[in-house]
């Protein structure tokens, strides 16, 4: 934010916030982009991430629980073995 912006008065703020805000809305309107589409990208975003989230949590479940069906038998018999040994 330029520092003119920051120690201007408020009505001046106000002014130059407006001025901007009609300068950006008249390139994003040739760009074609509207309030509605940017809206509908935000949304789109969020549920793409939310999708990943979700994808990448059931895939580590699957692995996990493939992995677990070897492992934690062996875990087992071993702890039981060394639980009958000398000590």
């Amino acid at each position: 934010m330029p520092d003119d912006l920051r120690r201007s008065s408020p009505w001046s703020t106000v002014l130059q916030l407006a001025v901007w805000s009609v300068v950006v809305g008249v390139v994003l309107s040739a760009l074609g982009i509207t309030p509605a589409n940017i809206f509908e990208r935000l949304g789109m975003i969020v549920r793409r991430i939310s999708d990943l989230g979700f994808g990448a949590v059931h895939w580590a479940i699957q692995y996990f629980l493939l992995g677990a069906v070897i492992v934690v038998p062996i875990w087992l018999v071993m702890t039981l073995m060394r639980g009958r040994g000398p000590r």
